[in-house]
């Protein structure tokens, strides 16, 4: 059994936030070299995914977000940049749509099959073959050609994408083509045997052994997990019956132990873990607490989208408002929540003006007392580091708040 206390230290180590004698992660990664696109590789293949979204407001994209909390001193702008030939990762659809290490490339052929069929828009492929030709005939003799190149007229929503959007994106899904780099976040289609390497491409893993691989790396990256978190890490959604059976074969091999959280009111959660780390969260647990200067963390980061888990772990309700309209928000359009240690004590909502070259603080709620006022100094001073970290990070000035006293 694990107390909660260990479960987030544990959490934390293998998510990368704390120090790296514990996390095994690179101390850094700073400039844009290959020292650093080889740091942002080690903490991609941590979790086996780097979770992409288009939301820029706060003056960098999640995926950026996510790297600049593990990788003091990474350049901002080559979190945009690490998709490109010849780099070790690719894009697909793991959590979500994802920049994925290459070596799990093989673990997803039973989703590559599966999607033949789009999952939202069926057999457009079939209802539209003079299109696929057309596209698979054009990238074949022109070379990689970028979704806003593409013919026809869209609309202005999702659902209304233009048809060539639509079967390259299916195109995509089955494995006919890959995602070859993005440029301004635009993505380009290339022939997966130009993108994906032969001897990566050429060697398919059974769905047994598929989720084997990926269940593995959900907890490589987690620590602890309970079932519902290690499928929807790879979105494995009604695939129970699938995921208990692969966990049992893991626990027959030795390298997953069943192992439950015992909460403070002696109540036990039914989870999982690997033998190796039920001892480093034996070793986190005898590690006497220090202070942390703070870190903003991604709103989609891999320790927050399970929003039950971070409940469990953190006390926290981690909530996403980009849907909610404004005066139904509580904290904020894009929060960004600051890790001050092992604890979540606040958020920032947060807005980019480029032109003025400032970072402007739209509202800071502080854990414990839900206002401007931290609970206690040092949760203010966590907050304060962990915004003048980020404002510097991505090269911006930050303006509109002052950090007031506890109170």
């Amino acid at each position: 059994m694990l107390t909660v206390r260990e479960a987030r230290r544990l959490a934390l180590a293998r998510a990368g936030l704390l120090k790296p004698q514990w996390t095994g992660l690179p101390r850094g990664g700073r400039g844009r070299g290959r020292r650093a696109r080889d740091a942002a590789g080690a903490v991609i293949r941590r979790f086996g995914y780097l979770q992409l979204d288009t939301v820029s407001i706060a003056g960098a994209r999640s995926h950026t977000i996510v790297l600049l909390s593990r990788l003091p001193g990474f350049d901002a702008t080559l979190g945009e940049e690490l998709l490109q030939p010849g780099e070790p990762v690719f894009e697909y659809w793991g959590h979500e749509a994802s920049w994925i290490p290459i070596e799990l490339y093989p673990a997803f052929e039973f989703r590559r099959r599966q999607f033949r069929r789009h999952p939202w828009w069926g057999d457009i492929i079939g209802s539209h073959p003079d299109v696929a030709r057309r596209l698979r005939r054009q990238i074949r003799d022109e070379g990689p050609l970028r979704s806003v190149e593409m013919e026809g007229r869209g609309g202005s929503g999702w659902w209304n994408l233009k048809i060539a959007k639509r079967v390259a994106s299916a195109l995509w899904l089955s494995g006919e083509l890959a995602i070859r780099q993005r440029t301004n976040f635009q993505r380009s289609f290339d022939l997966t045997q130009r993108v994906i390497p032969d001897e990566v491409r050429r060697r398919p893993q059974s769905k047994r052994d598929g989720f084997e691989t990926l269940l593995l790396k959900a907890l490589d990256g987690h620590g602890w997990a309970t079932t519902g978190t290690l499928g929807a890490t790879w979105r494995l959604t009604r695939r129970g019956p699938e995921i208990k059976r692969t966990l049992n074969r893991l626990v027959d091999k030795g390298a997953v132990e069943p192992c439950a959280l015992v909460n403070p009111q002696g109540r036990p959660t039914p989870g999982w873990i690997r033998p190796e780390d039920r001892q480093l969260a034996a070793r986190l647990n005898a590690v006497r607490p220090t202070g942390d200067r703070g870190v903003l963390l991604s709103p989609f980061d891999p320790v927050l989208w399970d929003r039950a888990r971070v409940r469990r772990l953190f006390d926290f309700d981690q909530v996403l408002e980009i849907f909610k309209p404004a005066p139904a928000r509580v904290y904020g359009y894009y929060c960004l929540p600051v890790l001050a240690g092992e604890r979540l004590v606040a958020r920032f909502d947060l807005k980019a003006h480029r032109s003025q070259g400032t970072l402007g603080v739209l509202s800071c709620r502080f854990e414990g007392t839900g206002n401007a006022r931290p609970a206690t100094a040092a949760d203010g001073e966590a907050a304060r580091n962990a915004l003048d970290r980020y404002a510097d990070a991505v090269c911006l000035r930050p303006t509109g708040w002052r950090l007031r006293r506890p109170s």
